[in-house]
C-alpha cells in the first residue's frame, strides 16, 4: 500500500471474541508492518493471555477506563491517559486486564506486524508461531529431537 488511511474507531468494522476471562471488541487497522487497533474490554476481562513477542513492539494508550498491566515483577494500575510501551523481549511480556466492575477499558494499540514471529506464553508454557499463511500454537513441553521423523 502506498496510501494515507484516514478513519476512526466508528468507520471500522469490529470483531468480537469471547473466550471465558477473556472477552473484547476490536476495530483494527493494519498496513505494511504495522497494526493499530481500539480495544474495549469488558469489566472483569482480559483480551490475551500473559505473553511477549520476539519481533514486535508493542504501545497502548488508555483512552478511558482503568485496569492493570501484569507484568513478570508486578502487577500495575493503569488509567486513562496511560501510554504503555512493550519491548519485543522477555522483558516485555504483559497482559491487560480491565478491574472495573461497571465501566469498559478502552485503549489504542499500535503495533510493528513482522514476521515471523515468535510470541512466548509464560504462564500456560506455550509458544505461537506467526508466519505468512501460519498462526500456531505449540505447547513447549511437547519438543522433539531435531531427527526426529527425518
Amino acid at each position: 500500500m502506498n496510501e494515507i488511511i484516514i478513519t476512526n474507531r466508528e468507520t471500522i468494522t469490529p470483531k468480537h471474541h469471547e473466550h471465558n476471562q477473556y472477552e473484547y471488541t476490536m476495530h483494527e487497522v493494519s498496513y505494511s508492518q504495522m497494526k493499530t487497533a481500539f480495544y474495549t474490554l469488558s469489566p472483569g476481562k482480559s483480551n490475551y493471555p500473559f505473553h511477549y513477542h520476539t519481533a514486535n513492539e508493542e504501545v497502548f494508550y488508555v483512552i478511558s477506563g482503568s485496569g492493570v498491566l501484569e507484568t513478570f515483577e508486578e502487577r500495575r494500575p493503569i488509567a486513562a491517559g496511560d501510554v504503555i510501551v512493550c519491548p519485543a523481549v522477555k522483558e516485555g511480556a504483559h497482559k491487560i486486564t480491565n478491574t472495573s466492575e461497571t465501566e469498559d477499558l478502552i485503549y489504542l494499540d499500535v503495533d510493528t506486524h513482522i514476521r515471523p514471529e515468535i510470541v512466548y506464553y509464560p504462564h500456560s508454557k506455550k509458544l505461537g508461531v506467526r508466519a505468512d499463511g501460519i498462526y500456531d500454537n505449540y505447547r513447549l513441553d511437547s519438543g522433539v529431537e531435531y531427527y526426529d521423523g527425518e
